[in-house]
């Protein structure tokens, strides 16, 4: 079951953007916030993909800025982590990396922190998920330890050669308190070209309550955009009225089963798909 004790209830779903929305006439992280506030939206991922560059002045700066709002804050953390990767050196940086997320979106006031966690590299899925849990694990504990409330959050991905199906993430979160998946709808739709109607949406909202608990329902993270796929996966992000994703839905699940907690959208128009969905959501 989920340890309640870290996670921030909202108590509704909150809908907001992957970084910075694209109307912003600022491309800082404070004039994002300011926009979403702007736009009607609730929530901004920060986007650390690239490196966790952001130093704790403009840390402080951001929490301010988002307290001001009321905009809920997550983090993605940097492209370059693989918690299966063959070489110490790339474990290690791989763990620093989500560690540097942590503790900076922590000063941000953000407490989900997100983050594509291993490749199978042709290993058995079993032995990956082992060392996946063993470095989570010790890295849940070491925040716990240095007072960084966050949640770690590792991404439903999607490609095959990913480690992070919706089964692999929901086992690990049962078993390491601080952790909790990110769904991304998308990914999971675009790994094998299914999972896109209302019966399979649901079968996945099941599968988080039988794992989590009601409380697993109460605190989601969610990426959706429209994906573009084949058959070996994710490709690229779409608008989502130019893909397939059947976000309509998915939205009547989300209310089906009461969920709460914060949508990212990671569409190319950002903003247009955040409203989008909340105005879908929101409809009687």
């Amino acid at each position: 079951m989920v340890n309640t004790n870290k996670l921030k209830r909202h108590g509704k779903l909150l809908f907001g953007t992957a970084g910075v929305p694209v109307s912003s006439k600022g491309r800082g992280t404070v004039d994002g916030i300011a926009r979403v506030r702007e736009l009607g939206l609730d929530c901004m991922e920060l986007e650390f993909v690239q490196g966790v560059r952001m130093g704790e002045k403009t840390a402080e700066e951001v929490s301010a800025a988002a307290a001001k709002g009321n905009i809920a804050l997550s983090v993605h953390g940097p492209y370059y982590i693989n918690l299966n990767a063959a070489e110490k050196e790339k474990l290690d940086a791989s763990v620093q990396r989500i560690y540097d997320s942590a503790r900076i979106g922590n000063i941000c006031s953000a407490v989900n922190i997100v983050f594509h966690p291993a490749f199978y590299l042709k290993d058995d899925p079993k032995i990956v998920y082992g060392r996946v849990f063993n470095l989570l694990k010790a890295l849940a504990g070491r925040l716990e330890d240095e007072n960084i409330p966050v949640t770690l959050r590792p991404e439903t991905t999607g490609k095959a050669t990913q480690f992070g199906d919706v089964d692999e993430l929901l086992s690990l979160s049962a078993e390491i308190d601080g952790v909790l998946p990110c769904f991304d709808f998308s990914h999971v739709h675009a790994r094998d070209g299914k999972h896109n109607t209302y019966e399979e949406f649901a079968v996945i909202f099941e599968k988080i309550e039988k794992k989590l608990g009601k409380e697993g329902l109460k605190t989601m993270h969610c990426h959706i955009s429209g994906i573009e796929y084949t058959a070996k996966g994710e490709r690229s992000h779409l608008i989502l009225e130019d893909s397939d994703m059947n976000y309509k839905d998915l939205m009547k699940v989300f209310k089906e089963f009461k969920a709460c907690g914060t949508i990212i959208c990671e569409s190319p128009n950002l903003e247009a798909d955040a409203l989008l969905m909340k105005k879908t959501y929101e409809a009687d």
